[in-house]
């Protein structure tokens, strides 16, 4: 069986890689869809096709695992691709019923079945509003997040520090 491991990914985290490994484990194929919501563009630290990279790079080592994106409804696209599953992680109870509504929603719209696979105690905490936090502090986050995603918020906040620093001090060189 297939399954849709979807969300924002903004960026990946060693909390979604757990979800996505385990679930890897479980099913025939995993597709990683970024899913595009049109109300929240430009509130993303990284556009859909940074996102799109930095998982496909994360993701290379899980060979039966793919990466898509996707604008509209997420029962929509599971028709269109003939996918069966949607895997959602859980980090805390907190999250239960926020993801339980949308399960509730995505089987009366679809008649998709959810997953949900707990994330290991030591991931948490994580989540991709800190990391984006720490980070842009230049703060070490390599412990909470695949090389990929390091990688590319280390060139993210150092593209932002030097055109802060252009702007602050226009005659300065680049």
């Amino acid at each position: 069986m297939n399954a849709v491991f979807p969300g924002s990914f903004d960026p990946i985290t060693n909390g979604h890689m757990d979800v996505l490994t385990r679930a890897s484990r479980i099913f025939e194929h995993v597709t990683v869809t970024v899913m595009h919501n049109a109300r929240k563009q430009g509130r993303h630290l990284f556009t859909l096709e940074e996102r799109l990279d930095i998982l496909r790079e994360a993701t290379a080592h899980l060979p039966n695992v793919s990466v898509d994106s996707f604008s509209g409804l997420l029962v929509d696209y599971m028709r269109q691709s003939n996918k069966g599953i949607i895997v959602r992680g859980l980090r805390a109870v907190s999250d239960y019923e926020y993801e339980l509504q949308i399960a509730h929603l995505n089987r009366q719209l679809g008649g998709v079945e959810t997953v949900f696979i707990m994330a290991a105690t030591r991931w948490s905490y994580v989540s991709s509003s800190m990391l984006r936090e720490i980070a842009s502090y230049q703060g070490d986050v390599t412990s909470m997040a695949p090389a990929a995603t390091v990688s590319a918020l280390r060139r993210k906040f150092a593209a932002e520090i030097t055109n802060a620093a252009s702007v602050d001090n226009p005659g300065s060189p680049r």
